[in-house]
């Protein structure tokens, strides 16, 4: 709880494997058991009274109904002091003691349950939202079947050693991540992702834990121990960074720990001023009056419940966020800047075109540019080499930074570049034909004539002109960053429905333009989270695009889309958006509240518990709204993606 609440004490966060185990129930917690036994004893005393019975009756049902809701928070609320602290726990202990000594006995029991009622509401509330992310630990099994000597052995997750053989049938979850040895199938990774296509697997694919083994039996290479696999480490990451406090957070701590302070001071001027009018007794019961109706308690919680049950929302959905900090600012986004490759385009390029000129055929050009390219790790080269299983024996081959290859080819010289280094010659009116199709054209010179020009182009992904459609209708700015050149950019932006485009960018050329962007507005930039990292760390909002299994993406990034579907983009702004709207009704409610009260409780207008049972209504309307921020509305819910239209119709 906050420490403006003051009413627990701080304690050891207990490890959140553990916790995982545990089941939060409404009556397991302790301070709503407590409120219940009070609240009888409290109901035994009014019946009591009801049927005239006598004050030796009803007193000791009032005192033990006050001792037993007290325990809840007077014997913390004494240790805080000690320590120096204070906070709505050192009110309502105050106002009780008061009311107490007033000879307002049921007063006192009324303010002490209803506020035991509230504690034990807002320390639900939160262990529910926290289980809704915890429950991620639930989706690894509760054994494994690993290879021992060749024989099939049942052991717990936590035996699994990085290098065990792991046999996963059909159906069955993985325990923890690996890589596949043997075996093809589809898995469902959708409580990881939140993508419902299952993804083909086969020999070398990386798997996670938690992901269901769809088709057929595999064995996997176990590369994580239990402990530290995927899905503990994205609940290791967002539990610790829910304490990073965003602006929304950090005003209302700020205002409720100088309040408390403030209505002690005022109460005892309140207190004063009776002594001076010759009203004492009146004047004291109002200053009582008034230290309720001033506590911050639905202030200081207003804005963590949110922040929790948001965040554990966006787990469920694939999505990434470290905490309060990163979810304010994401929800004042209005300028979306997107790298190109991997995030607007699929990271997968291929050959579509051949241009070949004087004696050379598609298939020599091909064969001399996989000769080329044959030992280069490029996109490009893997693209060509898919294209053709021929290879030209090209020897000497020297890479030119920033430029292309050059070599030998039964002793003649022969090269593969971009435009440009290479000139087009008869070629250049292909080259312009394959840049405008959205394709980054390369050139190939056999001793020193130009033979042929191959297109390589990445298509966009089938969502990307919708999620930028969506992006558009919702106010957002779009932006494409790309270090491609300008023809291919801008063909490819037109396709995606992105006017702003900013090509032939270096990484920190990226870093440059999104604090351009950031000038004129609140900015995000989308990327891969490893080559784009100076633009997501200068970014208000860094969003790291399939990083399940990307341990840099996780850690350097503020927000992490898991999967690889673009759709989840508009989906996370959305309901940052919400949650933000939800933050600041309960700040805004929580202050009015407050506003309100004290002139009401001054003036001698509302009594103790008619306070008291205001002020905890409205902690439990607070704490319900906050909680509805772990709920995905209907315009949040993931949109299917249609096809966007082929590049060659913007040909």
């Amino acid at each position: 709880m906050s420490d403006a609440c003051g009413c627990s004490d701080e304690s050891a966060p207990t490890e959140y494997a553990e916790e995982s185990e545990k089941t939060v129930g409404f009556w397991q917690v302790s301070e709503i058991r407590t409120a219940a036994v009070s609240g009888a004893l409290l109901l035994a005393a009014w019946i009591a009274g009801l049927v005239g019975g006598p004050e030796v009756l009803t007193l000791p049902l009032e005192i033990a109904a006050l001792l037993v809701a007290a325990w809840t928070f007077v014997p913390s609320t004494l240790r805080r002091l000690v320590k120096g602290k204070i906070g709505v726990g050192t009110l309502m202990t105050i106002a009780a003691a008061g009311a107490v000594a007033l000879g307002q006995v049921e007063e006192a029991a009324t303010l002490a349950f209803l506020y035991a009622i509230s504690e034990g509401l807002e320390e639900y509330s939160l262990e529910k939202t926290r289980r809704g992310l915890r429950a991620l630990l639930d989706l690894v099994p509760a054994e494994a079947t690993v290879l021992r000597d060749g024989i099939e052995v049942t052991v717990a997750p936590s035996e699994l050693a990085p290098g065990d053989r792991m046999v996963i049938r059909p159906g069955e979850r993985l325990a923890t991540d690996g890589r596949i040895i043997t075996g093809r199938t589809s898995l469902d990774t959708s409580a990881l992702t939140g993508e419902s296509v299952p993804v083909e697997a086969g020999p070398g694919t990386e798997v996670f834990a938690g992901s269901i083994n769809g088709t057929g039996p595999l064995e996997v290479e176990v590369t994580s121990t239990a402990e530290n696999n995927s899905l503990a480490k994205i609940v290791h990451i967002v539990e610790a960074e829910q304490s990073r406090k965003g602006p929304g957070q950090r005003l209302a701590d700020s205002i409720a720990s100088k309040l408390v302070p403030g209505i002690l001071i005022a109460a005892a001027l309140i207190i004063v001023y009776g002594f001076i009018v010759g009203e004492p007794l009146l004047w004291f019961n109002r200053a009582l009056v008034v230290l309720v109706a001033a506590s911050p308690c639905a202030l200081a919680i207003s804005v963590p419940v949110t922040v929790v049950a948001s965040v554990g929302a966006a787990s469920r959905m694939g999505v990434l966020i470290k905490g309060g900090s990163a979810l304010e600012t994401l929800g004042k986004i209005r300028t979306i800047a997107l790298d190109k490759t991997g995030t607007l385009t699929r990271n997968k390029p291929a050959v579509i075109d051949v241009a070949a000129t004087g004696s050379a055929t598609r298939d020599s050009v091909l064969a001399l540019a996989a000769g080329l390219e044959s030992r280069s790790e490029h996109p490009l080269a893997r693209a060509i080499l898919a294209a053709t299983p021929d290879r030209a024996s090209v020897t000497d081959v020297d890479t030119v930074p920033g430029s292309g290859l050059e070599g030998r080819l039964e002793g003649r010289r022969v090269r593969l570049g971009r435009p440009g280094w290479i000139d087009a010659g008869r070629l250049a009116a292909d080259v312009e034909r394959m840049q405008r199709a959205g394709a980054t054209a390369v050139l190939i010179e056999d001793d020193g004539q130009v033979i042929g020009a191959i297109a390589v182009r990445d298509e966009l992904r089938p969502e990307a002109r919708e999620v930028i459609a969506r992006l558009s209708a919702s106010g957002y700015t779009t932006a494409m960053l790309t270090g491609d050149n300008l023809i291919t950019a801008t063909a490819l932006g037109e396709a995606a429905g992105i006017t702003e485009v900013h090509a032939e960018l270096r990484p920190e050329d990226k870093a440059e333009i999104v604090r351009m962007l950031k000038a004129r507005q609140p900015t995000a930039m989308v990327g891969d989270g490893v080559n784009d990292a100076p633009a997501l760390a200068t970014a208000d909002a860094g969003i790291a695009m399939g990083a399940m299994g990307t341990d840099v993406a996780i850690e350097t990034a503020d927000i992490a889309l898991m999967g690889e579907d673009l759709n989840h983009l508009p989906q996370v702004l959305d309901h940052a958006r919400r949650t933000r709207s939800i933050m600041l009704q309960n700040v805004g409610l929580s202050l009015l509240l407050i506003a309100a009260l004290i002139p009401l409780a001054l003036f001698g207008i509302l009594s103790l518990a008619a306070v008291v049972l205001i002020h905890e209504l409205a902690e439990i309307v607070v704490i319900a709204n906050g909680v509805r921020a772990g709920r995905l509305s209907r315009t949040t819910t993931l949109q299917a993606a249609r096809p966007a239209p082929a590049l060659e119709s913007a040909a």
